[in-house]
């Protein structure tokens, strides 16, 4: 199957390093989008950055790949499940409220990550970094105890 056929929001790309750079010239939404490609953000976040829409980013992206500029970010075979964010945001709601999905969110992109693609061994640092917005001893020492018995069940 065509990596860029059906749902493409999804995907990662980063730019390849050229040793024999050669000019190319680029439309300007070509050129928008290499910029904005990193390595950790999907094309969806890209397209809402951009407001580009999403069959113009996958022409664009499809040239990319051909002029061997980009190419995918393969997941990482040691990424947390994406169960833990749901369960790591209903334990954090419980501590601190809706801003929860934010805090997440935040610390997620501080530590230079992406939620799809997220290491397990990075996981015990947002535990820690977002138990720090937990005023209350006791509601942050319950959410840390919950969060590392589910990070045992990983």
């Amino acid at each position: 199957m065509d990596l860029l056929s059906g749902d493409i929001s999804l995907l990662v790309f980063r730019r390849i390093q050229q040793k024999n750079a050669k000019t190319i010239s680029f439309d300007s939404q070509t050129l928008k989008m290499l910029v904005e490609i990193d390595g950790k953000r999907n094309l969806s976040q890209i397209a809402q950055y951009t407001g580009l829409k999403m069959n113009k980013i996958r022409e664009v992206v499809s040239r990319l790949i051909g002029l061997n500029l980009v190419e995918p970010v393969v997941p990482a075979t040691n990424s947390i499940n994406p169960e833990f964010f749901q369960y790591l945001q209903a334990q954090l709601s419980l501590a601190i409220g809706p801003l929860a999905s934010i805090l997440i969110q935040d610390a997620v992109n501080d530590l230079g990550h992406i939620k799809t693609a997220f290491p397990k061994s990075h996981a015990p640092e947002l535990i820690e970094i977002l138990s720090r917005d937990i005023q209350d001893d006791e509601e942050r020492s319950v959410f840390t105890q919950n969060m590392i018995n589910r990070l045992k069940g990983e």
